[in-house]
């Protein structure tokens, strides 16, 4: 038992930390949530697109309604639609008006609506307007009366519901409120309403200012595309002037060093995996996303080190052709630097490439030899397989029944905490706005509001899935996340049972956290590890065999 143990603290002692002169040429973390969704929004666009200010990349978006056309100038895509729905990327866009607020490091949707983008009866709109402005300019109780009645003449009950809703929240200038209330007017179907609430939320939201100003930018696009029932097209314009292969992945680099959510992911998928192996010969690691490989250097730095020197690895990377984009290359990268280091750890080592999408493996793409102790990794990607509501094959089940059959001694799970799968559009939004507010919260303590790398890090991470649960459905909409509790059943339905958490992996998870902020905080319950932003969980981590 001393023996074991002794084993185990030598593994744990290298398991997270890597020599930074041996290691740091490879080591770039990956960030599979938005590895495995680049099919849409980052093609092979890559080339030698330069390092621009974010007010360089923004051009103008224009989606067709059931009402008419309506356009977001200044957003933080560079595409442009026209109204019968083709799309043409802008090299520079060019201001419309003259009160639009620009800035090197900042940009705010500042462009009003005119009454002829909103609908075909202009003085209609127009009339309804001027009564708002009227309203938002102070409180009068006799006015507010007489105005409901004027109302009630020619509007629905539940359309003035949702404008006394409105006109309560813009006065207080109370952001979140207002991109509550114009998801209500999407989600009813109240076109009018909303509108004119994305007209004054162009007026409240900044790349560059508080947390939710921030992230309202970018939840105003996917309402944007919403109503126009363009989701798919904004997702995939926002492939225009992608940022270089190398560029985008400093980005994830700064993501994964200023936020703790994937960092604690990997670490505790490896803990995990490192006590499952801790006694055997040969290992096999099947990454059903692999991205740039980064996952697995601490982890064949951590058997290197191990008493009795290090078994023989294998790792199967899985990752389809699209990802070479955010790498650099194909998994022939990842299967060279991994064997690079693996070699100068002496550990004895094979990379095995499955180039194609997870939904897609089947049995014969795994190459299961006898002899070996199986592991397989799940880390942010089931949530991107589709499952019983939006493919009759539910690739999620079917997938964990075939990883069941190959009998491992250990499969990992992380998954970002939320429910965004099966939900209808607005308690979808709710959930989208409450998870990102967090995660926007939490970058906001580690970059300054105005820093051009943080503006970077968000809109190319971060953004399109923001815009992706809010404007797509259907196939289209990659980004299905589900509560642990989901993922459990879906696990035991399998076969699996769950695995225990290695208490030594805890402990090294929590000082880790030490080093970012007291506002995270860690909490083991139900046999699963909890990463959460003050009262928001919103990574959780298990094991299963």
């Amino acid at each position: 038992m001393q023996a074991s143990r002794r084993r185990r603290t030598a593994m744990s002692n290298t398991l997270y930390c890597e020599p930074v002169q041996k290691a740091e040429a490879y080591c770039l973390p990956q960030f599979q949530t938005l590895d495995n969704h680049l099919s849409y929004i980052s093609g092979n666009h890559g080339g030698n697109h330069s390092f621009q200010t974010y007010r360089d990349r923004h051009c103008m978006l224009e989606s067709s309604s059931a009402t008419g056309s309506y356009a977001i100038y200044h957003s933080p895509s560079t595409a442009s639609f026209s109204s019968n729905g083709s799309m043409t990327c802008n090299q520079e866009s060019q201001p419309y008006l003259s009160d639009v607020r620009q800035s090197p490091e900042t940009t705010n949707y500042g462009s009003p609506i005119s009454g002829s983008c909103i609908t075909d009866d202009v003085t209609d709109f127009m009339h309804k307007l001027k009564e708002l402005e009227t309203v938002m300019l102070g409180p009068d109780a006799d006015f507010q009366e007489s105005y409901d009645n004027s109302l009630a003449s020619s509007m629905a009950s539940s359309e003035i519901d949702s404008w006394r809703q409105m006109m309560l929240a813009i006065p207080r200038r109370d952001l979140k409120q207002v991109l509550i209330a114009c998801a209500k007017a999407v989600s009813d179907g109240e076109l009018l309403t909303a509108q004119v609430l994305i007209s004054e939320l162009r007026q409240m939201v900044s790349v560059s200012g508080e947390p939710i100003q921030r992230l309202g930018a970018y939840i105003l696009e996917g309402l944007v595309a919403k109503l126009g029932a363009s989701g798919s097209s904004i997702c995939k314009s926002l492939r225009c002037k992608e940022p270089a292969s190398f560029e985008l992945l400093s980005y994830m680099h700064v993501l994964y060093e200023i936020c703790p959510y994937f960092k604690f992911g990997y670490m505790s998928a490896n803990g995990a995996i490192a006590e499952a192996m801790k006694d055997e010969n040969r290992v096999h690691i099947i990454d059903f996303q692999i991205a740039q490989g980064s996952q697995w250097v601490p982890m064949i730095q951590a058997f290197a080190a191990r008493p009795g020197g290090p078994p023989h690895i294998r790792i199967t990377g899985i990752d389809d052709s699209t990802s070479a984009y955010a790498r650099g290359g194909g998994l022939d990268i990842v299967g060279q630097r991994l064997s690079k280091l693996a070699k100068t750890f002496k550990v004895p080592f094979e990379f095995h490439a499955a180039a194609m999408s997870g939904s897609d493996v089947q049995l014969e793409n795994l190459g299961i030899q006898p002899g070996e102790a199986l592991a397989v990794n799940f880390a942010f990607t089931l949530h991107h397989m589709p499952d019983e509501s939006v493919s009759t094959e539910n690739h999620r089940d079917r997938l964990l029944r075939m990883v069941k059959n190959l009998n491992p001694k250990v499969v990992t799970l992380v998954e970002q905490e939320s429910n965004t799968n099966t939900a209808a559009f607005f308690p979808r939004f709710l959930e989208t706005l409450d998870y990102y507010s967090a995660m926007f919260e939490s970058i906001d303590m580690t970059l300054p509001r105005g820093h051009k790398v943080r503006i970077n890090v968000e809109q190319h991470c971060l953004a399109r899935d923001v815009v992706n649960i809010i404007a797509c459905e259907g196939i289209e909409r990659v980004e299905r996340h589900e509560l642990l509790g989901k993922w459990k059943s879906r696990f035991r339905m399998a076969g699996f049972n769950p695995y225990p958490l290695s208490s030594l992996v805890n402990a090294t998870i929590k000082t880790l956290l030490e080093s970012y902020s007291d506002k995270y905080r860690l909490e083991e319950r139900d046999g699963a590890l909890y990463l959460g932003w003050m009262n928001r969980d919103l990574v959780a981590s298990c094991a299963w065999k």
